[in-house]
Order: structure tokens, then C-alpha cells, then sequence
């Protein structure tokens, strides 16, 4: 049984004042500076400080309620009951929802007595007191109540995604300064997968790049054959060509970065009614779409890079990265099943296909051939050793090496 709103008072006052300083405090950390590439604008510093907090600080066993425009308005943290897994059980759920509501309730009845200026207990008057101090300032207390949000600690899920990074680092930036972008882009997947190569949307967005099937399709990654949204360095590729597309249409990082979310459409409808003022947007556009997770993409990542660039600050038990990817890799010259280029590079099919993600089941089984273009991974040495055995000229006839194929 939860406390009903009133006993819930104390509580919340308890939770305000008590639970946060209970939890492991977050590092102590100089603001970064603002750069040309990416501005982090002194307005946007309660937004990266929260997502510094969901990435670092708040564990997975806790829950954040919290003022979903005024970041900086925590109004505690519950630790979750139970077992902890990667998601929360039916009663977890309940226990996160119940404090949400008994909490509504108390911001309402707040709201409603500031409105006709009634007296307030002394618990109102510290919350009051404490929604007035953030960044929303004195009007921050009408529509609190519609404004609170829970959100769950994943500084578990953060860590593991720099061990996987380990393996990708080398290869993104390389993608990134190939195209003429910056190579700190490489930073993204800790906002929209953490990594996981498995990631996949309710949406449909698959992949460690998070894409959607169209915009997979619009940027040549997706076919009967190959979705290489499942391929991690393909699929940055990709993200490469998006990327690059979008900062030439808006002109602005925080912008084009923000378009990976909302698309490159709805911002450049925010750019007509805000220009390029990202805080302005942030605050105050409301265009279809454009909600919680829009309005702080640019805010994840810029919080995402600073923990990424600094891990022995944030994680300071330490990270163990995995080794950099090590494999070569070649594109098709022509059209050719699975069967016949695992004859010929002399590769078991089944480690074949497990290194190549990308392949659809009909390829996998040779249904379909792969497409002329098609880049494929292969172990280590491959190339090398079929040079050896028959010259240069029989490792060119299905594919050519790629250059950037041994990333180590």
C-alpha cells in the first residue's frame, strides 16, 4: 500500500531533502567549456547536468522524479524495491507510479493555493521554495504537476557501453574524418543504443545506430538482401551520410544532431520560427513531434561526450574496454551467394555469417545472392593468406580489399 497524499508530504519532504544526499554524490566536475563544434550554452548546463546523472550516477535500481522542462528541479530519487533487472517488474512499476501520483497530487494542491495566495504548511513552503530556486524560477510552480516525469538511472547500462565502444572507437572516428565530419560523433550510440548492436525500437529504429527503415532505405542500407543497420561500421557509415546531409541543410550541429530524432523536416521547421537560437527551440518550439526526447537529444550527447571523454572521473573503479575490431574486410565486385564466397576465402559458413550481421536469412542460406557493393567482414589474415597462395590477381576476382578494412 502507498501513503496517501497528505502522509505522503512528509514523505516527499524526506524525499526532497534527504534522499538525493543519501545517494552516492556525482563527481565533482568543471562545466566544459563551449566549443565551435559542439556549444554547450550556460542555459543547456541544467539538461547535460541531469543526463550527466542518468549516465554516471543514478543506477538502474533508481528512479528520478523530476520537472521534465526544468531539469535541475530532482524532486528525489526512489530506490527501487525487489530484484533489479534490465526492466522494472509489474510491482516496481507500481511502486514507481504510485510516488508519481501522490506526488501530482501534492504539486496540484500547491498550484492550486499559490493561485489565491493561501497559506502554506512549512512542507509546502520548502517545495515551493525549492521549485522556485531551479531554473524554471518563480513560475516554475504552475503546471508542475503536468510537468512531472520519473526516469531511471543507467549508469550500469552507460559503463558497459564504453567497454563495447572498446571495440568500435577506432572504426567510427574513421568513418566520421573520411566523410569530413567531426570524429567525436563517434560518441552518439552511447545516447541511442549504448552500444547494443541488438538495440530495436517499439518504433522499428534497429541497430547500434538506431535507424528506421526508411531513412535506412533513402541512405542505401537496406535491400532484400542486406539491412546493414545491423552492421555497426556500416551503419555509421550511414550515419556519416545523414549526418553530413543534415548539416549541410541546417547549418548547425546542435541542430543536425537534434535532427537525428526529430528529423531534418521538423527542424528546419523549428529554424523558421527560432532561426539558429537551439535554446530558443529547446524552450519554446512546439512543433508536432517535438517532445521530451527531441528537445533533449543535443543535451544527451553533449553529456554522453563529456563522460566518454573523461571515464576515470565518472567511473572511477575503472573500465575495462573491449579490444579494437580486428578483421578485413572487402566489397563485391559482382553479385555472389554466401556458399560460394565462403569456398572461396576458404571460411566456415557459420563464422561467415556470424560476422557478417547485415545478412538477411535469404542470404545467409544463399536463397539470394548479396549484391555487387556489398562490403563484407572476414577473419583476420584472410586476404593476406589467399595472396600468398594465388597472387593478387585471385584475391581481386569477387571483391577488392578495403582500405580501412584492418581496424585496429
Amino acid at each position: 500500500m502507498y501513503p496517501q497524499p497528505r502522509g505522503f508530504l512528509i514523505a516527499l519532504t524526506m524525499l526532497t531533502l534527504v534522499a538525493c544526499a543519501s545517494q552516492p554524490a556525482p563527481p565533482k566536475v568543471v562545466l566544459p567549456s563551449s566549443d565551435a563544434t559542439f556549444p554547450a550554452p550556460p542555459e543547456l548546463q541544467p539538461q547535460i547536468g541531469f543526463w550527466r546523472n542518468v549516465y554516471a550516477n543514478w543506477r538502474r535500481s533508481q528512479v528520478a522524479l523530476h520537472d521534465d522542462r526544468h531539469l535541475d528541479l530532482v524532486y528525489g530519487v526512489l530506490s527501487l524495491p525487489g530484484e533489479i533487472g534490465e526492466s522494472q517488474t509489474p510491482e516496481q512499476q507500481d511502486f514507481v507510479k504510485g510516488h508519481q501520483e501522490n506526488l501530482r497530487a501534492i504539486l496540484r494542491q500547491l498550484e492550486s493555493k499559490v493561485v489565491v495566495n493561501a497559506p502554506l504548511t512549512p512542507a509546502e513552503q520548502k517545495l515551493a521554495d525549492r521549485i522556485r530556486a531551479s531554473s524554471g524560477g518563480p513560475g516554475a510552480i504552475a503546471g508542475a504537476s503536468d510537468r512531472l516525469r520519473s526516469q531511471r538511472g543507467m549508469r550500469e547500462r552507460f559503463k558497459r557501453g564504453l567497454e563495447i565502444s572498446g571495440r568500435y572507437d577506432a572504426a567510427f572516428r574513421g568513418v566520421f574524418r573520411e566523410a569530413g565530419l567531426p570524429d567525436d560523433l563517434a560518441y552518439l550510440p552511447h545516447v541511442e543504443s549504448s552500444f547494443q548492436n541488438h538495440a530495436a525500437s517499439s518504433a522499428g529504429a534497429v541497430g547500434m545506430w538506431q535507424f528506421m527503415p526508411g531513412t535506412a532505405r533513402h541512405f542505401g542500407m537496406l535491400n532484400a538482401a542486406v539491412d546493414e543497420r545491423r552492421d555497426p561500421v556500416a551503419s555509421a557509415q550511414g550515419a556519416a551520410r545523414y549526418l553530413g546531409n543534415a548539416h549541410d541543410r541546417l547549418g548547425s550541429w546542435p541542430l543536425a544532431l537534434t535532427s537525428y530524432n526529430h528529423g531534418v523536416g521538423g527542424m528546419k521547421n523549428a529554424q523558421k520560427a527560432f532561426g539558429n537560437d537551439f535554446v530558443a527551440i529547446t524552450r519554446n518550439y512546439s512543433g508536432k513531434g517535438f517532445g521530451f526526447a527531441s528537445r533533449n537529444f543535443y543535451a544527451e550527447f553533449l553529456a554522453a561526450r563529456e563522460i566518454a571523454r573523461n571515464p576515470q572521473r565518472f567511473f572511477p573503479e575503472g573500465v575495462r574496454y573491449e579490444p579494437p575490431l580486428n578483421l578485413d574486410r572487402v566489397r563485391l565486385r559482382q553479385a555472389v551467394n554466401a556458399m560460394t564466397l565462403a569456398n572461396y576465402y576458404e571460411v566456415n559458413p557459420w563464422e561467415l555469417t556470424s560476422l557478417n550481421k547485415a545478412w538477411n536469412p535469404a542470404a545467409q542460406n544463399g536463397r539470394i545472392a548479396l549484391p555487387a557493393g556489398t562490403l563484407v567482414w572476414l577473419p583476420t589474415g584472410t586476404v593476406e593468406r589467399l595472396v600468398q597462395r594465388g597472387g593478387a590477381d585471385r584475391a581481386l576476382v569477387l571483391a577488392d580489399p578495403v582500405t580501412t578494412s584492418r581496424l585496429r
